[in-house]
């Protein structure tokens, strides 16, 4: 007979969940992971930049010297200072540790790069620059399955069970229809709501025409089941839009952040920058979209292309135009300034100032190597920044601000964290840091 009971269930198999997962197993936990996919990775799987984190060993093998002060200041500023200062504090002195604890398990992020609104690199990434979250989900699904882990797949939760306020387990519809599991403790771990046209037109009824980047499984699944148990949801009408997404083809694919901190600008349909390329989201976001035509092109070379790995795979899907000389590539986008942007840009990068715009990062060398190439991109809804009300520890919270017994949250479900306005890099952190934490939380209410 299949097992009906166990300490921990964790709804949702992305970076979240698996990482709460993987941890709990190493506290002696019994685990099981419902996932209403058919696979693993939620929306972790299509991250691609990288892991933010200061002071980080990493950082000092680069050279690079860093202070948890600055990230938690350049985060909050790029929240519109609307972020929980608890929480932020928590995220920004454990990321250090949970990129040390990837290390540790055979997840090494050893190349740097830089996102929007940092002001050096911090954004831990694969030796092989490859997309982050890909390589996460993988090692993270096969860590949880050798701990013995249960991963459940196209496995639906519809209700957390309670018993005298305390949450004790779930019930789910699986393809053979409703069943239920006991457990000790819940995590919620189910993303956010960007692909949920409901729960977008009725917080940000002005994003209803906007595509998303999200996996179609990002339904806000979590803040329902939330909701049936008295906790307080909060910030709903924070809702990321990413300013450089591909959207010429059936599906919408966004070009990670990377891309701008490696070196590419953007222009517009004349070939002109009109903006610091790695301002925060909300700022680029908003200069495309006030562009006549709303839309605009990253523009880069080889050199870009050989520091990005993700670039190979936009390639080969189609979504990049190329041409041997930067006129060349002029001429097919018929862009009358381009080459004479460009060659300002490459003075910006020489000379370290930026008069125009003010980039004071990414500056990491001239686009001067052919072949060159280009990206059509506008903003798409990206991320959910409001969410389930939990502590910095993790602990879901009601109305009146006391935590919900046996019933914590991780990742995109929570809001926040990030205030107004994500900064690239933190999804993955905050995945890895607080998945860690609600394991360890619970652990520890548990032996209480």
């Amino acid at each position: 007979m299949a097992k009906t009971n166990y300490d921990v269930i964790i709804i949702g198999a992305g970076g979240a969940g698996l990482t709460a997962a993987v941890q709990a197993r190493e506290l002696g936990l019994t685990v099981a992971i419902l996932e209403k996919n058919p696979k693993v990775g939620g929306n972790t799987s299509r991250a691609s930049s990288g892991m933010n984190a200061a002071e980080t060993n990493v950082q000092a093998q680069h050279g690079i010297v860093d202070r948890m002060q600055d990230f938690y200041q350049e985060t909050f500023q790029g929240g519109g200072k609307l972020n929980d200062p608890a929480m932020l504090q928590q995220f920004v002195t454990h990321a250090p540790l949970a990129v040390d604890w990837l290390n540790q398990h055979g997840l090494p992020l050893e190349d740097l790069t830089i996102t929007g609104g940092m002001s050096t690199k911090r954004t831990h990434r694969p030796a092989s620059t490859a997309p982050i979250g890909a390589y996460l989900i993988k090692g993270l699904q096969q860590l949880a399955s050798d701990d013995g882990v249960e991963i459940i797949t196209d496995a639906t939760v519809t209700q957390l069970l309670t018993s005298d306020g305390k949450v004790i387990g779930v019930e789910y519809m699986s393809t053979a229809g409703p069943q239920q599991l006991l457990s000790r403790a819940v995590i919620l771990a189910s993303g956010g709501f960007g692909a949920s046209k409901e729960l977008i037109r009725r917080y940000r009824p002005d994003l209803a025409d906007y595509r998303t980047t999200n996996q179609p499984g990002a339904t806000g699944d979590g803040l329902r089941l939330a909701q049936q148990v008295g906790a307080q949801l909060m910030q709903l009408d924070l809702v990321q839009v990413h300013p450089t997404v591909q959207q010429d083809q059936e599906h919408a694919f966004l070009i990670g952040e990377a891309v701008r901190g490696e070196g590419a600008i953007l222009v517009n349909a004349q070939g002109r920058r009109f903006v610091n390329e790695l301002a925060t989201r909300r700022i680029v976001s908003n200069a495309i979209s006030a562009l006549p035509d709303h839309h605009a092109y990253l523009i880069f070379d080889q050199q870009v292309c050989d520091r990005v790995k993700a670039i190979e795979f936009y390639n080969q899907i189609g979504l990049v135009k190329s041409a041997a000389s930067l006129s060349a590539l002029a001429g097919q986008l018929g862009m009358a300034d381009l080459v004479g942007s460009v060659n300002r840009w490459n003075e910006v990068v020489e000379t370290g100032q930026d008069p125009q715009f003010g980039r004071t990062t990414g500056l990491t060398a001239p686009l001067v190597k052919g072949p060159f190439y280009a990206i059509h991109v506008a903003p798409a809804i990206h991320y959910t920044m409001g969410g389930v009300h939990a502590d910095a520890e993790t602990r879901v919270l009601d109305a009146n601000g006391h935590p919900i017994p046996g019933l914590y949250a991780a990742g995109e479900v929570v809001g926040g964290l990030h205030g107004n306005n994500r900064i690239g890099g933190n999804s993955i952190a905050e995945t890895v840091v607080f998945g860690r934490q609600a394991a360890l939380t619970l652990k520890r209410d548990l032996e209480s």
